[in-house]
């Protein structure tokens, strides 16, 4: 007769249960923001199949041939602020290859950092992420917790001779019917704390780090504090004019960490 317990390993019972005991759960708890709240409605299968999204640029990476001697190779890696951008209009010809999803946060990105960073062999790495860790895409963030990402990131691509450029997180703002939940969903005061630890993570008196800091902040802040409403339509994502002032900041920022000595 057959015995479940006999012939089913711990390991998948264990599995059968979790399983079974997610399924039963209440919905999602609301953040009390309702565009967040369906945007993580919208991802629970995708949180539960492939958490870090591994299968996006997976064909890419896959295509992608080793970088050729002499070649400086850049990965942009981040969420949909990186994601939107079309990397090769503001930087033609360069070998600068884009690694953003829109959504993710810092331990999504942490999962794919091998896939999607490492393993492209790139000279310089410049990681833009956070401001959906504050906002809560993928569950509450303690800052703490970001930052432990951050520097997991940093110390997993130091470890690989990549040198690390962290951009600072952009300003928001809520000057438009677009913008206003995306902005109350990021403090700005949570962004302000996370950009001052990570410029001194990256500062020189941090010689163990050995990274740059990207200041797009103070590029694209107003007298408010907030983002410059010319620079967004939505509050949060830059337009064309937010890139272009962004762009040759990343390219002084790359120009940098190439020719700095290895640490």
């Amino acid at each position: 007769m057959f015995n479940p317990s006999r012939n089913i390993p711990l390991v998948s019972l264990l599995s059968l249960v979790t399983v079974a005991a997610f399924a039963q759960q209440s919905p999602i708890p609301s953040s009390g923001f309702p565009g967040l709240d369906q945007y993580r409605a919208s991802r629970v299968a995708m949180f539960i199949d492939d958490f870090g999204q591994l299968a996006r640029y997976r064909d890419a990476n896959a295509a992608l041939k080793p970088p050729a001697p002499g070649e400086n190779r850049v990965v942009f890696f981040g969420d949909s602020i990186t994601d939107n951008w079309h990397l090769q209009e503001y930087f033609p010809e360069k070998p600068y290859f884009n690694r953003g999803i829109g959504g993710q946060t810092t331990p999504q990105m942490l999962v794919r950092f091998r896939q999607d960073v490492i393993d492209l062999h790139p000279k310089v790495v410049i990681i833009l992420a956070g401001t959906n860790d504050i906002a809560g895409n993928t569950g509450p963030m303690r800052l703490e917790d970001i930052e432990a990402n951050c520097a997991s990131m940093a110390e997993l691509a130091r470890a690989h001779d990549i040198k690390v450029i962290y951009s600072s997180v952009l300003p928001v703002n809520n000057y438009t019917p677009r913008s206003q939940e995306l902005f109350a969903e990021r403090s700005p005061e949570k962004i302000l704390a996370l950009n001052n630890w990570l410029k001194n993570y990256c500062s020189p008196s941090s010689t163990s780090n050995a990274c740059l800091y990207l200041d797009y902040f103070n590029a694209m802040v107003d007298e408010k504090g907030y983002l410059r409403k010319d620079l967004a339509e939505d509050g949060l994502h830059p337009n064309a004019a937010g890139y272009k002032i962004m762009a040759p900041l990343a390219e002084s920022a790359i120009e940098k960490a190439i020719s700095a000595p290895k640490p």
